[in-house]
């Protein structure tokens, strides 16, 4: 019988990244406080009911519920406040995503001005390519959007 090897079902996804940007009328520290929050991503989405985290820091797991049912577990790969960005991986969800990996990024743009920007690359399990880029960027862009209405 051969001895079990080391496994795991969590890879990097393939594709082109979809990237979402939106410049907001405040200081970049400002928007990193609510964009880099791993935690506060309901305080910008509107379907999400709730978010319960596992843990803290890089490793921790962020399971965000939504109002229709779904969830999503994702951990974060790594989270630099001075550098204003943070990367995570969504390792289980019910919305049909085989894999998929995201990355936040703030960047100053003057005293009162900042950029979010908001990248992922995913695969879909079940919809079509073209599908599901466009939810990926609709959701995106109206997350970020809703950001720069709370700021503004």
């Amino acid at each position: 019988m051969k001895p079990l090897q080391p496994d795991t079902l969590i890879r990097n996804p393939g594709g082109a990244p979809l990237v979402a940007s939106v410049q907001v009328p405040c200081e970049a520290a400002r928007l990193w406080r609510v964009v880099g929050n791993f935690a506060g991503f309901d305080a910008f989405i509107p379907a999400l009911s709730h978010i319960q985290m596992t843990g803290a820091g890089v490793g921790a797991l962020r399971t965000k519920f939504f109002h229709d049912g779904h969830c999503v577990v994702e951990q974060l790969n790594s989270h630099d406040d001075e550098a204003m960005y943070m990367t995570w991986t969504t390792i289980y969800n019910t919305l049909g995503v085989a894999q998929l990996w995201a990355a936040m990024r703030v960047e100053g743009l003057g005293e009162e001005c900042s950029r979010a920007t908001w990248t992922l690359i995913g695969e879909p399990l079940e919809m079509p390519p073209a599908a599901f880029e466009e939810f990926v960027q609709a959701f995106a862009e109206g997350a970020l959007e809703n950001v720069r209405q709370m700021l503004s």
